[in-house]
This record gives structure tokens, sequence and C-alpha cells, in this order.
């Protein structure tokens, strides 16, 4: 297998628990302790400006309501996205993708941009982000584009064919190991609790890397580690940095 560049621990989210989700103050946090990688999720806003947001709707994690996808980009960048996490960051803003990117190529940080389409939006989705993050992802490693759809994946690899994806699944199996070569992915994202050492045999055996989500307990983090694994995405920032790797 070719040489992994990508470290083996990623702030999910931006700063995990420690900073509002999908924000740059949770980019910053994650730079100020030390990681040199990020995940976070990126949507379309009404006028098709990729934007960073997990949920389909906007009541968990800032002051609008309604649907996502209805707001254009002036309005989604009005809402509070920081309040719902504490007072100190209240006024916090959703970042669209070219910001974060900037931040993050000054860090000299890089990314696992998770695609996550509104519903009835993948394809325009896959291809917009894919196009943006290749033309905005002067990090290296290249950033990561990652999805649970396989029309957002297929969108992205007709339209930046040279950014690495992968594929993210809910349950691991060698039927989605094998999904994930049909699409030229590099690596399969798995739940943690999925990682076994034939599975990581089988996904090394054809060509993947393995990486896990949601670890934040740093015993568990060595035991997948000493498996084999290729790395994980942590909400536990401050527990997680000195886990060994």
């Amino acid at each position: 297998m070719t040489r992994w560049p990508y470290p083996r621990l990623f702030a999910h989210r931006g700063g995990g628990t420690l900073a509002p989700e999908n924000t740059m103050a949770g980019m910053q946090e994650a730079q100020a302790r030390g990681y040199q990688a990020v995940e976070f999720d990126v949507k379309l806003s009404r006028d098709n400006v990729p934007m960073l947001m997990h949920d389909d709707t906007l009541e968990r994690t800032t002051s609008g309501s309604g649907l996502f996808k209805h707001l254009s980009s002036a309005e989604l960048k009005q809402l509070d996205a920081g309040s719902w996490k504490g007072p100190m960051w209240a006024g916090e803003r959703i970042p669209a993708l070219d910001a974060v990117m900037a931040f993050l190529c000054g860090q000299h940080m890089t990314a696992n941009i998770e695609v996550k389409p509104c519903v009835g939006r993948d394809e325009e989705t896959g291809r917009i982000v894919a196009q943006a993050a290749a033309k905005l992802g002067s990090t290296w490693p290249p950033p990561l584009l990652s999805s649970f759809s396989v029309v957002a994946l297929r969108a992205a690899a007709h339209a930046a064919p040279t950014l690495p994806r992968a594929l993210l699944v809910e349950q691991c199996s060698t039927e989605q190991l094998a999904l994930a070569v049909e699409l030229g992915c590099v690596s399969l994202h798995c739940a943690w609790h999925d990682v076994t050492p034939e599975i990581v045999h089988a996904a090394h055996s054809c060509g993947l890397r393995l990486m896990a989500y949601t670890v934040n307990d740093a015993d568990v983090a060595c035991r997948l580690f000493r498996l084999g694994l290729d790395g994980i995405f942590t909400d536990a920032l401050d527990r997680m940095r000195d886990a060994p790797t």
C-alpha cells in the first residue's frame, strides 16, 4: 500500500465538545490544541454556497428555524451559531467553506470534508463541494472528501477526480469495502465498535485505509491502533491529543 499521508487524529466537527460544532471557533480550538486535521460537515445554501452544517434543520445549533436549504448564504451568515453551546460563543457564525479552508491553509492543517447533502440535493452537493475543495484546498495532504451518499461521492469523483474520497458507512462489511473500491475511494470510515482485526485486514488487502468515528476514550484508541486502524475522529480533543498513536 502507498504511504498514508493523513494524521491519525482528526478533530470531529472542528472543536469536538470544546467549541460550537462546525464553526471557526471550533477550528481555532483544534489548532490551539495541536491538531493537524479537522473533520467538518458541508451543505449547500439555497444559492449553492458550500457552508458548514450538520443537521438539515437549523434549530439545534443556530438561532434560526426551518430547513437549512431554504436560506441563502447571506441569511445563514446572520444566524447565531454559538450561543447554544454557551454565552462565550454568542455571535459565532455559520462559516462558508472558503473561509475555513483559508484558515486551515494558513495553519498548515488539513481536513476531512464530509459532504452532507440536504434531502434531494445529493448530486449537486457532491459536485459543487468537490469543485470548491479542489479550488480552495491547497493543503497537504489534500482535503479528503467523505460521504454516506453514494450519489454525492460519484458526483465528487466526476467533478474533482484528483481529490481523495472516502465512503462513510453505518455498518462495516465486506460488501461496503467492495463498494468503496468500486467508487474509487481511498478509505472506508465506520463506527469504532465495528473495527475488528478481520475488517482491518480485509480493508488493507483491497487497498483501502480504515478510519473510525467517534472515539473519545484513549484506551479504546490505543487498542484500535494496535489492530492496525489508520485514523480516528474524536470529540474529546483534550483527552485524545496525547493518546499514543
